[in-house]
């Protein structure tokens, strides 16, 4: 068995072929695994509580090939609901709608962002994919999402200004 690391997140896994997201990154393995744990979430409400930082830790942690409009939009408003909720305490409704309003009214204003070396994150989905509870699942996938926020410290300041111009 043949393990490959993912490029974006550096996770091992066992090798397979498979498909992976239009523009964001990660290797075929990674993306089943970001799967596997959607498809927990969509199944169990109670592990869908944590499905906005899922699916934002996810995509920032992949940003894809940030010449891409799409996958710099996408890690912009992304790494700006990981602001909003783990910074500014607001709700995953909140983050939510303002992801809505950056992406209608902003869509080619993003600009791409370098990302962190893999070597930052502690965390991965992989790490998700081990909870065997729900409180286990919400509590590391809020580690993991405080984890990929730490990694892109760089980009802290463009996020705080997306969530200032959503509403401006």
């Amino acid at each position: 068995m043949t393990e490959e690391h993912c490029p974006d997140c550096g996770a091992g896994y066992a090798a397979i072929d498979g498909p992976t997201h239009a523009y964001l990154g990660g290797s075929p393995a990674c993306w089943a695994a970001f799967n596997e744990v959607l498809a927990r979430e969509f199944q169990d409400v109670r592990y869908f509580a944590s499905h906005r930082l899922t699916v934002d830790a996810y995509t920032v942690q992949h940003p894809g090939d940030q010449s891409d409009r799409r996958a710099a939009q996408s890690v912009n408003i992304h790494l700006t609901a990981l602001y909003l909720v783990l910074e500014e305490g607001r709700t995953f409704a909140h983050a939510s709608k303002t992801l809505g309003i950056l992406a209608k009214t902003y869509k080619q204003a993003f600009e791409p962002l370098a990302p962190p070396a893999p070597d930052l994150y502690r965390l991965t989905v992989k790490d998700v994919l081990h909870a065997k509870t729900a409180e286990a699942h919400a509590d590391i996938v809020r580690q993991w999402a405080q984890d990929v926020w730490r990694a892109w410290a760089d980009h802290h300041d463009v996020a705080r200004s997306h969530a200032r111009r959503a509403y401006a």
